[in-house]
């Protein structure tokens, strides 16, 4: 290796794995304190929160990465830039190119790191802190419970609440609960004002304590019409306050910390898990659309209808075929066409949500698989914007550097979202939504490569502004001179 490599290589090391540690830590650090507050005075052990660093150090690991290369490019060749290091190798007959061929080859090495990663550390990673999680919300129940939604967690019990407050986050407001250990749908229901939650670590019992509120029960089993439903026995009271035990047994007795359950999200499968998953859930997609598809043809007794030969024709009937039809039977037919139509129309309602998540779900795996290989390459894309981008500002340092570095990653983190949730979405496809980064930002660093190539700046505001003032010259004489 020639001196030159070495001297290149060394100046980018120095700054990459500074930045690479600076922005692992301030990742992991925010993603701590957003789940502080679930963490917190939650009676959970040390071990718990030093597990949970450590899957997500192994989950931002790949994200940090990027930002490291992109950061230390910018210093590398800005640190050569301020120090005539860039001029004088330039005078030597040493082109840009040569210069950071050692770097970029680093910088393709590393993008195969960040692929192997993505690929095999980075779901192992997902999969261990999303079981660990929900492992704890069963040795801590009440934390599994959300405000503002129906949660249900605890066996038995459908529960929903406006807040959760208190400084143990025990304290509820506005509690509705719908028992349904019978298995007879909600006919028992009980809501209060105010509830508080009492747990005892290693006890099988979670206790509900309620204040003012109302209890509602029915006693009989079932009741098929509205007349029948309207004579059931049932109990109604009032209480100012009102306490029972949820068995919360089965979730501890599930296993410890570290126990594993299966995997549900694609950020848990490698690459030839999601390859092998996605046909499966386009089977079942499809075969739920046709399904769909032929009900409706069949509700509507469209397989009723056939083709007349033409010496069958009768040359009398008019063209809309209700005119030919006396008034009592045109409202008949009507009546009729209007009731399968609702049909249909309640039948598409009623089976929209459930094929807008299938297509979701299937989305999910289709972004989650090209997004592997798209991200894998921000290495390679954001050091050839990096790279250049140091080399026409010419400032090292921490300075000018890391800003420019946080916008152009910002740009493409930004970009790399908007493209993926427009794909899970299916507003586009789910190969555009990975890919659209990287369609937005290659451009930007061929640019910026030909400009730094050629010695020029950024913005070249000369190229602008000339063509503005020749144009003014002309319609603007010269003083003295005669029109």
């Amino acid at each position: 290796m020639k001196i030159l490599d070495k001297y290149l290589l060394k100046s980018f090391f120095k700054p990459f794995i500074a930045t690479f540690l600076i922005v692992l830590f301030v990742l992991v650090m925010q993603a701590l304190w957003q789940a502080f507050e679930n963490i917190a005075g939650k009676g959970i052990s040390l071990i718990f929160i030093l597990k949970f660093l450590y899957y997500t150090t192994l989950m931002i690991i790949p994200q940090a990465l990027p930002i490291g290369v992109l950061l230390s490019s910018i210093m590398a060749l800005g640190n050569l830039g301020e120090n005539y290091e860039f001029a004088a190798a330039k005078s030597a007959g040493i082109s840009l190119q040569r210069l950071v061929r050692p770097i970029g080859i680093l910088a393709i090495f590393l993008s195969g790191i960040n692929f192997l990663f993505l690929n095999n550390v980075y779901p192992y990673a997902v999969f261990k802190q999303i079981n660990l999680k929900q492992n704890i919300k069963k040795k801590q129940p009440a934390m599994a419970l959300i405000p503002g939604s129906f949660n249900a967690d605890l066996p038995g019990y459908q529960i929903k609440f406006d807040e959760k407050y208190g400084e143990e986050k025990n304290l509820l407001k506005n509690v509705l609960i719908y028992d349904l250990k019978g298995n007879r749908g909600n006919q028992k229901v009980i809501t209060a004002k105010r509830g508080k939650i009492i747990t005892e670590e290693g006890s099988r019992y979670m206790t509900f304590i309620l204040y003012d509120g109302n209890y509602y029960e029915e006693h009989v089993k079932s009741a098929r019409t509205s007349i029948k439903r309207s004579k059931m026995a049932a109990s109604n009271a009032t209480f100012k306050e009102y306490e029972f035990n949820i068995d919360i047994g089965n979730a501890l007795d599930e296993g410890g910390l570290d126990s594993l359950s299966s995997k549900g999200y694609p950020m848990m499968y490698s690459l030839k898990e999601i390859q092998d998953t996605i046909p499966k859930l386009k089977e079942s997609y499809y075969e739920t659309l046709d399904i769909r598809a032929k009900n409706i043809f069949l509700s509507t007794q469209a397989n009723e209808l056939y083709k007349y030969p033409d010496s069958l024709k009768n040359k009398k009937l008019e063209k809309s075929t209700i005119q030919n039809f006396q008034d009592q039977e045109k409202v008949t037919i009507l009546n009729s066409a209007i009731a399968k139509t609702n049909r249909v129309v309640s039948n598409l309602k009623n089976n929209n949500l459930t094929i807008k998540w299938r297509r979701k779900i299937l989305n999910f795996y289709d972004t989650e698989y090209y997004n592997r290989f798209a991200f894998s390459l921000s290495c390679i894309i954001l050091f050839f914007i990096g790279a250049p981008l140091g080399s026409i500002i010419r400032k090292g340092g921490f300075g000018l550097p890391m800003i420019l570095a946080i916008a152009v990653y910002v740009i493409y983190f930004f970009a790399n979202t908007f493209g993926k949730n427009l794909a899970e979405e299916s507003t586009i496809t789910s190969f555009l939504g990975s890919w659209i980064s990287a369609i937005i930002m290659i451009p930007v660093a061929i640019l910026l490569t030909r400009r730094a190539t050629k010695d020029k700046g950024i913005f070249n505001l000369d190229s602008f502004l000339q063509p503005i003032i020749n144009l003014f010259k002309k319609i603007i004489p010269k003083k003295g001179t005669k029109i």
